[in-house]
């Protein structure tokens, strides 16, 4: 799951303290706005939220931040630093993902590079990321087969396309506006447990 843009921060928390409740078991902090004091607030505050819930906490972007706020992880897009020295970085103890977008070469350079799971999207069309290229599902499988690292998808994830997904091979989903621009705390909570109940449904070995 990642953060939304959380221009109020004390509702933004709330929204993710209510998708802990459902069962997010990774949470990664989204923040593009360039202030650096309001990141570092932030993320701290989060790394609190996710230890509260034993859940995990990983820095979009920003190997920096991920160190000085002890996060458990860096996910990193195409365009935000060496993945090699990123795992040099982090050591051996903390996660690194990267963004592969629709290029299954570039998954297979992250994993040597040392990216403990690699993510692949626009899987749909997205309003986070409207002109991002299309990933297709079968990049999943190959990711299992041939790499053996998690996948996981993002791009326009709903509820109602979720369970094709995970089918295909996802380990992971991330996802924004469906369930944060639902309505209520309640029903974050409760959209949140719905997409737990689908990877029981459809188990497999990450």
């Amino acid at each position: 799951m990642i953060t939304p843009e959380m221009p109020d921060a004390a509702d933004g928390l709330a929204r993710v303290r209510a998708a802990l409740r459902g069962g997010a078991r990774l949470i990664q902090y989204r923040d593009k706005s360039g202030d650096a004091t309001r990141r570092r607030t932030m993320a701290l505050a989060l790394r609190a939220l996710t230890r509260e819930f034993d859940a995990r906490l990983i820095i979009n972007d920003s190997l920096p931040l991920a160190l000085a706020v002890d996060a458990d992880g860096v996910h990193l897009g195409g365009e935000d630093g060496d993945l090699a020295a990123a795992r040099e970085a982090l050591g051996n103890g903390r996660i690194l993902g990267a963004s592969c977008y629709a290029d299954f070469d570039r998954a297979r350079a992250a994993v040597r590079a040392g990216a403990d799971y690699v993510a692949f999207g626009a899987i749909f069309a997205s309003p986070t990321k409207p002109n991002a290229a299309h990933a297709d599902l079968a990049l999943f499988g190959r990711c299992r087969n041939e790499l053996g690292v998690p996948a996981c998808a993002i791009g326009g994830i709903t509820l109602e396309r979720a369970a094709a997904v995970i089918a295909a091979g996802a380990d992971m989903l991330a996802v924004i506006s469906d369930i944060f621009q639902t309505d209520g705390m309640d029903a974050i909570e409760t959209r949140v447990r719905a997409y737990q109940a689908l990877f029981e449904e459809n188990p497999h070995e990450p």
